[in-house]
């Protein structure tokens, strides 16, 4: 099975409401499903972009407000998804249950499904800055192009939640992120690599480019998408099959040959998923 995935570098700038926000998504939607994808991802922490909004004395809203933006948020998504007939994985969104913040991911289906992964492990800085609260469960989501997972930024840092998606069945790992500088990049990149490495799957992730003035914690972006494979002989020999300008508002897109995971699992120049020592070590299956 072949499946198309482009991976949104959103460009973060000072907006004056909700209606704006939604033109800036549909346009990268549009953009993207010119390419017909089936699937499109946004990076992490995108709709702090609301919070530039601002409040009647010019002050940038704070973090607590956006979960007042997550019916808009879904009924836009929900509605580009049904229209354009992708999956849209719509980066991250604060939410609350009423006690505590979460940093969520959601996976927006064609026929109007939602499903929601909360960023399991929390950066220092989100503790905080914002007192972030972590999800408590690994989700791993089955569509009609096969079976992914949704981990967000600073989890793909962390490599036993990524071999339990694959136990799962994750034949694509979509990571979205949002880094400030080329440190926080580098740790991101370099990880998603290991975990294509490490599992034989494939990886794409993305980041915010641009700057929100006013919002604190969001002054700098550093961020690329790229759509990233094992290293073995039928992929590209950095195991990069496509990766966008640096801090460019820009869409990136590629295809995926699913079937080249289960050859090189079986055959490949290495069999990394097949040889792990469960002997030694726990099998997350």
């Amino acid at each position: 099975m072949r499946i198309r995935v482009s991976a949104v570098q959103y460009h973060l700038h000072t907006i004056q409401s909700f209606e704006q926000f939604a033109a800036q998504v549909e346009h990268y939607v549009k953009n993207a499903a010119e390419f017909e994808p089936d699937f499109v991802l946004f990076p992490e922490l995108f709709t702090t972009q609301l919070m530039s909004i601002g409040d009647e004395a010019g002050r940038a809203l704070p973090i607590d407000a956006l979960p007042g933006y997550t019916e808009a948020y879904e009924n836009l998504f929900r509605e580009l998804a049904q229209r354009t007939g992708l999956h849209l994985i719509g980066g991250t969104h604060i939410t609350s249950d009423g006690s505590k913040l979460y940093n969520t991911a959601y996976l927006f289906y064609p026929d109007g499904k939602i499903e929601t992964q909360h960023k399991l492990h929390i950066t220092p800085s989100e503790l905080k800055a914002w007192n972030m609260g972590a999800g408590d469960s690994l989700r791993v989501f089955d569509t009609a192009q096969g079976r992914i997972a949704v981990l967000v930024c600073y989890d793909v840092e962390f490599p036993e939640v990524v071999r339990m998606a694959k136990a799962r069945g994750a034949d694509v790992l979509f990571c979205p992120s949002c880094t400030d500088d080329k440190h926080g990049f580098h740790r991101v990149r370099y990880s998603c690599h290991a975990r294509t490495i490490e599992n034989q799957i494939y990886v794409v992730t993305t980041g915010t480019v641009g700057s929100l003035p006013t919002v604190d914690f969001m002054r700098a972006n550093y961020g690329q998408a790229a759509v990233l494979t094992p290293n073995d002989v039928p992929f590209p020999p950095a195991g990069i099959m496509a990766q966008g300008e640096i801090n460019h508002d820009m869409v990136v897109t590629a295809d995926l040959d699913l079937q080249l995971l289960y050859e090189v699992r079986d055959k490949g120049s290495v069999t990394t998923w097949r040889d792990r020592r469960t002997d030694l070590y726990t099998d997350w299956a």
